[in-house]
């Protein structure tokens, strides 16, 4: 599938399409937003006045099967992800889903079936694998600064959010879990971009303060394809902020955050690097503008799909 520029629509306008993604749309060379919709159509108009997108639908239908729509991007809460694809591929049109890509992995499988039987890409929106930040800290490893990686550790913790009981990414049927689906699968799918696959996990999961229903806190321990091995801690209900990762070598170390915007630091025994990264505009942006690359020929190389996305979502379940 090649076009010559994408023209995409959005299914779902919400908060998230507001700056994180939906101008990248617009401003990702060879790409442009020509339709979005929402269930409330009111909203649906104001976000397109808005945002100068010529035509609006509260109807997912038909927005799919607008002959002006040559791509859509899903940016629903993810009990409808899997409804919406299948949808999608059938049209015939290249997908980019909001992550978690799905409520578990069955449907991501269903998902990655229905697109290979259309013959359409599926992307999924993972979209650190492409913020400059986490492609220097790929080249690090791969040009060997730590020597071989041996393990890594995360630490997320953070205090708790206030009026989440009633808010969707808490509950399980539109989710598909908690705060750990929402919020720790970016450091998942980082791992696996940076370190390759995880293939075993032993986890444990538990409701410590009561908040809402599903849990609050995970721990566990992971090991990856290639033999490296991982521990990680996220919690929901602490005292502060904290996102720290360290991906250990046998001749240094690489410390980062996955959502803050501290400087991603290497150590090895000739002292310590930093490297400073500005966060985009729109965080989406670098991904779309691969994802636009594919689907034009300029390039192969978008690096979240839905055979990487449906990983993330096999390590949260086994979690």
């Amino acid at each position: 599938m090649k076009l010559e520029k994408v023209r995409w629509g959005i299914i779902g306008c919400g908060d998230v399409t507001e700056v994180k993604s939906g101008p990248a749309f617009q401003k990702s060379k060879n790409s442009e937003l020509v339709a979005v919709m929402r269930r409330n159509g009111k909203l649906a108009k104001d976000y397109a006045e808005r945002h100068g997108v010529p035509k609006w639908y509260d109807d997912a239908d038909a927005l799919i099967n607008d002959s002006a729509v040559d791509a859509v991007y899903i940016a629903t809460p993810p009990s409808s992800h899997k409804e919406y694809t299948i949808k999608v591929a059938k049209a015939g049109k290249p997908i980019y889903v909001e992550k978690p890509m799905a409520l578990n992995i069955e449907e991501c499988n269903e998902m990655i079936a229905a697109c290979k039987e259309a013959g359409v890409p599926l992307y999924v929106a993972y979209y650190r694998r492409a913020m400059p930040r986490f492609v220097k800290i790929k080249e690090l490893l791969d040009n060997h600064a730590i020597g071989d990686v041996r393990f890594v550790s995360t630490t997320q913790y953070q205090k708790p959010m206030e009026d989440l009981k009633d808010s969707w990414r808490v509950k399980p049927e539109i989710s598909g879990g908690g705060l750990f689906f929402d919020v720790g699968s970016h450091t998942l799918d980082i791992l696996d971009f940076l370190l390759g696959p995880i293939k075993e996990i032993k986890g444990f999961t538990a409701n410590q303060a009561g908040n809402y229903e599903v849990e609050d806190i995970v721990t566990g321990a992971y090991l990856f394809e290639s033999g490296i091995h991982g521990m990680g801690n996220w919690c929901f209900t602490a005292y502060d902020n904290v996102d720290k990762n360290e991906i250990i070598g046998s001749k240094g170390k690489i410390t980062f955050s996955t959502t803050g915007n501290e400087p991603v630091v290497l150590t090895t025994m000739d002292g310590t690097k930093e490297f400073a990264f500005d966060i985009p505009q729109h965080v989406h942006q670098p991904l779309v503008e691969t994802i636009v690359a594919e689907l034009t020929g300029q390039s192969d190389k978008c690096p979240s799909t839905g055979v990487s996305g449906a990983r993330t979502n096999m390590v949260m379940e086994q979690f």
